[in-house]
């Protein structure tokens, strides 16, 4: 018989994660249990700020009202037909995702790792089939540091020790290079132009401890690929959907939804891997976009997915995505973002603990004064929950910040009141 988690303790929960489930995940010590706009509350009760927003996949808020009817309305109807037949809200959704973003078509799959497997699968047909690389012979070039996924062949490409350690043997065809570095993108290209099918890169690394790139370096490794007949491929799983103050991280800053090509930070990718946010964390969906040229490779029976493009999916993410527009979080992202990296160079000002602050909108790190081995920045993000805000370290010594789009002045600046009290209450225990 099922247990009801309503008379259960937060430690009796810990305790059945940690007995049943396999141990792949070192949780912040809270069970929650709710979740409405910026807060959520755990199994007693306790309201917490969420200053991660499930990696940013809840851009638009936990449940908001809008995804949540729309999901309920489309569950009443109609889940899941599988791709053997046609369902009547897919092209419905092809066409709004095509159009709001600028690609003649949309490969829709599930996970962010799914769409960047796919992604990098149509690269490789891309360049044998349009390109004329010869077959086997295919190399994607990547950035260190990245975080993609957790497949096989993405963590082939992996630099961190932990999520590629012992899952061996990896998958080739992949060149690394530093993040942020033309220099290194344009040696690799020139030393094997015949072979290189497509770069892959985040507009911002998430996951490394938000790695802000230089201001020009999208802008340029894209016209370097485009010079060589290489494919840009732009992860925007983190980054894009209004997080960095514009809907993608490659629009520099414009903020007009892709309409307009005259800005000149502005990159249209060849290949553009959205997911997260695409649903506001209601559902799994996830998306890869490309024009004709490129996206004419896939042939059926060549890659799918059965829950891809299925009724939920679409209906979801359609509604998620007029939030965006609806509720100007592109705008609210910018503005809060400034107030946020304000308020922390103050601290960083006031406590030596901390030695920086980077990122751009709502997507931001802390860097904690102190070696990536100590516990320093884990110990601050329990205090943190204690004070009713939740937020997690990544690399050791990186506190990343990133809450939902639709928090308000008001809440940003009761936020950065509590880091500022955390802090205090750390340095003086």
């Amino acid at each position: 018989m099922t247990q009801n988690s309503a008379t259960m303790t937060s430690k009796d929960l810990m305790n059945l994660e940690d007995k049943y489930g396999a141990h792949n995940y070192h949780p912040i010590p809270v069970v929650l249990s709710k979740g409405e706009g910026v807060y959520v509350w755990d199994n007693e009760g306790k309201k917490y700020f969420d200053f991660l927003s499930a990696y940013s996949a809840v851009n638009q808020g936990h449940c908001h009202p809008k995804i949540v009817e729309a999901m309920i309305t489309q569950a009443k109807e109609l889940n899941l037909t599988s791709r053997a037949f046609y369902n009547d809200k897919l092209g419905i959704y092809e066409k709004y995702m095509s159009e709001k973003f600028s690609f003649d078509k949309v490969l829709p799959m599930n996970s962010g790792a799914e769409a960047v497997e796919t992604a990098m699968k149509i690269c490789r047909k891309w360049g044998y089939e349009k390109k004329g690389i010869p077959n086997g012979k295919a190399k994607i070039i990547v950035c260190g540091q990245n975080f993609h996924g957790r497949t096989i062949s993405i963590i082939s490409f992996s630099s961190d020790p932990d999520a590629k350690g012992n899952f061996g043997p990896y998958t080739p065809g992949f060149i690394s290079i530093p993040y942020n570095d033309l220099s290194a993108l344009k040696k690799q290209i020139i030393e094997d132009s015949d072979h290189i099918a497509g770069f892959l890169v985040e507009p911002i690394q998430g996951e490394a401890g938000v790695n802000v790139p230089d201001e020009d370096f999208i802008m340029r490794a894209a016209e370097i690929c485009k010079q060589h007949n290489i494919l840009f491929i732009a992860d925007e799983i983190q980054t894009g959907l209004a997080r960095t103050g514009s809907m993608l991280a490659v629009c520099g800053e414009c903020t007009c939804q892709l309409k307009c090509e005259q800005q000149n930070t502005y990159v249209h990718p060849d290949i553009l891997i959205l997911g997260k946010a695409l649903s506001g964390g209601a559902y799994p969906v996830s998306a890869v976009l490309a024009n004709d040229e490129v996206m004419e490779v896939i042939k059926p029976g060549q890659h799918g997915s059965t829950y891809g493009g299925n009724p939920m999916a679409c209906t979801i993410a359609m509604a998620a995505l007029d939030v965006i527009e609806e509720e100007k979080l592109m705008t609210n992202a910018r503005k809060l973002g400034v107030i946020f990296r304000e308020r922390m160079q103050q601290l960083i000002a006031k406590y030596d603990i901390l030695s920086s602050v980077r990122g751009k909108g709502l997507l931001n790190a802390v860097i904690v004064n102190d070696s990536p081995e100590s516990s320093t920045a884990w110990d601050i993000c329990i205090r943190l929950a204690n004070n009713g805000l939740l937020a997690k370290p990544t690399h050791g010594n990186i506190i990343r910040f990133a809450p939902p789009l639709v928090m308000t002045v008001g809440e940003i600046h009761k936020c950065c009141d509590i880091i500022d009290q955390t802090i205090k209450e750390h340095i003086n225990s």
